[in-house]
C-alpha cells in the first residue's frame, strides 16, 4: 500500500486533476488489429467484452480475458495485436488524459496492465454511457462524460494497491517538503525566498516549479492552507477569533475576517455557529 506521506502528497496534487476524454467507443476488432512499439500521448483503457488479444506495455505482457479492465498508460512504449486463429476482442475502450500538475496521473502511480473488473455489469453500463456521451458532445454531456470517466477510474484505482512510481519518488519528496514547510509555518510571514530556500532553488525558478505542480501561485496556495486551518480551528476548538487569526498568519483580525468571509461566504463567528 502507498505510504501515508506519499498518499497525502498525491491527494494534494489530485486537487488539480484535469480529465479529458478524447474518444470512447465499443469496437469489434478485426484479425489485423495490430500496432507495435508506439508511445502515445494519451492513456488507453479497455473493458473486454469477449474474444482474445495480446497487449504489451513497458515489457509487461497480458492476454486479457472478458470482464477485465486493461490500462495502457501514456508516454510508455506499448504494443497490441489480435491472436492468430482466435476470435479478436470485442471491447469498450477510451483514450483519455488525466493531468496532475505537469504529468499525467499514471506518470505518478504504478498500475497493473490488466485486472478483473470489480463489477463487470456496472462497468459495462459505465462504458456504454461514456461512449454515448462522447458521441453527442454538448455542455451537459461533456460535464457528465468527465463524471463517468472519474467513476470508472475510481473503480479501477479502488481495485489495485496504489503506489508511486519509483522514479517519481524524488519528485514526490520535493513536493512534500514544500507542503510540510507551509504547514509548519502558517502563522509566520511566509515569503517566496523562504519557500525557495527549503528546496535550494532560485526564487524565480521556484515560482514556475510551484505553479506547474500545484496549479496555482504560491501566495494563493498559502492563503488556501491558512483558510483550511482556520476552518478546522473554528470548528474544533474554543480559541477566540483573534487567536485563530494569529495562528493562521493574520495579525490583523479584521483583515482575517474579511479574507475568511471571501473564502467561505461566512464570518468566522457565523462559521463556528454553523459547524462547531
Amino acid at each position: 500500500m502507498m505510504l501515508r506521506q506519499e498518499e497525502s502528497t498525491l491527494l494534494e496534487l489530485l486537487g488539480n486533476l484535469q480529465i479529458r476524454v478524447q474518444v470512447a467507443h465499443r469496437t469489434q476488432c478485426t484479425a489485423d488489429w495490430r500496432d507495435l512499439d508506439y508511445v502515445p500521448e494519451f492513456n488507453r483503457l479497455y473493458f473486454i467484452m469477449d474474444g482474445e488479444g495480446w497487449l504489451k506495455v513497458d515489457g509487461r505482457e497480458c492476454f486479457p480475458k472478458p470482464g477485465q479492465l486493461c490500462l495502457m498508460p501514456a508516454f510508455v512504449k506499448q504494443s497490441y495485436s489480435a491472436v492468430p486463429d482466435k476470435p479478436p476482442f470485442s471491447k469498450y475502450w477510451c483514450h483519455f488524459n488525466a493531468g496532475v500538475g505537469p504529468f499525467d496521473l499514471f506518470q505518478w502511480i504504478d498500475a497493473p496492465l490488466c485486472i478483473d473488473a470489480p463489477d463487470p455489469q456496472r462497468m459495462q453500463r459505465l462504458f456504454a454511457e461514456l461512449a454515448e456521451l462522447n458521441a453527442r458532445p454538448s455542455l451537459v454531456s461533456l460535464l457528465r462524460e468527465k463524471a463517468v470517466m472519474l467513476e470508472i477510474l475510481s473503480s479501477f484505482l479502488e481495485s489495485i494497491p496504489v503506489q508511486v512510481l519509483t522514479h517519481r519518488s524524488e519528485e514526490m519528496q520535493r513536493i512534500r517538503i514544500i507542503q510540510d514547510y507551509v504547514e509548519s509555518h502558517l502563522q509566520d510571514s511566509l515569503s517566496i525566498n523562504d519557500l525557495a530556500a527549503s528546496l535550494h532553488l532560485h526564487p524565480n525558478y521556484f515560482i514556475s516549479y510551484f505553479k506547474k505542480h500545484f496549479g496555482m501561485p504560491p501566495a494563493k496556495y498559502i492563503s488556501r492552507k491558512r483558510m483550511d486551518m482556520a476552518r478546522k480551528l473554528l470548528a474544533s476548538t474554543s480559541l477566540s477569533v483573534k487567536d485563530v487569526a494569529e495562528r493562521t498568519g493574520y495579525p490583523d483580525t479584521h483583515y482575517f475576517a474579511k479574507c475568511f468571509r471571501k473564502e467561505t461566504g461566512l464570518s468566522p463567528t457565523e462559521y463556528r455557529s454553523a459547524y462547531a
